[in-house]
């Protein structure tokens, strides 16, 4: 585990609040030099721990209206259908997260689509034509209470 100080610590919450901050405003954030808060995120870059940026897009605004967490079974484990299963969700531009999951099933899928005719579409004409797929529960998100959160730091201090 790396070590992280107090001035660490505050300026990855700076950054993951705002992270089009210049190092100015984040040196006024943290009580550090502009100079200083460059050479620290140059060294957290390169220890890994921040791993890039990016623009956080709203999906509704985009026409994209429905969010669905989709559990993915595979009818078959072993390494090719696992290998295969991966490559094809990697092209399905519709499917934004994927996860390897412990319990009823094998893969936590976090999908979005406009509306629920192409959640339908998506589901029997791409999902489910997945090779491997054995069975697909759906759950749509009525209401998001908190969505992308800025990871906990707390337990570093």
């Amino acid at each position: 585990m790396l070590s992280l100080d107090n001035f660490d610590l505050a300026l990855l919450a700076a950054l993951q609040a705002d992270g089009r901050s210049t190092h100015q405003q984040l040196a006024e954030q943290v009580h550090l030099s502009p100079s200083q808060v460059g050479r620290r995120i140059a060294r957290l870059e390169a220890e890994g721990v921040i791993s890039g940026y990016r623009v956080v897009l709203s999906p509704p605004a985009l026409g994209l209206g429905v969010l669905v967490f989709t559990s993915v079974k595979l009818a078959h484990h072993g390494d090719t259908a696992i290998e295969r299963f991966k490559e094809e969700i990697l092209l399905l531009e519709e499917v934004q997260e994927c996860y390897s999951v412990a319990g009823e099933a094998d893969y936590l899928l976090r999908i979005v689509v406009t509306d629920l005719p192409a959640l339908a579409d998506f589901t029997m004409r791409k999902l489910m034509r997945v090779p491997g797929v054995e069975s697909v529960r759906s759950n749509i998100v009525l209401t998001a209470l908190k969505r992308e959160g800025a990871l906990p730091l707390s337990h570093l201090r």
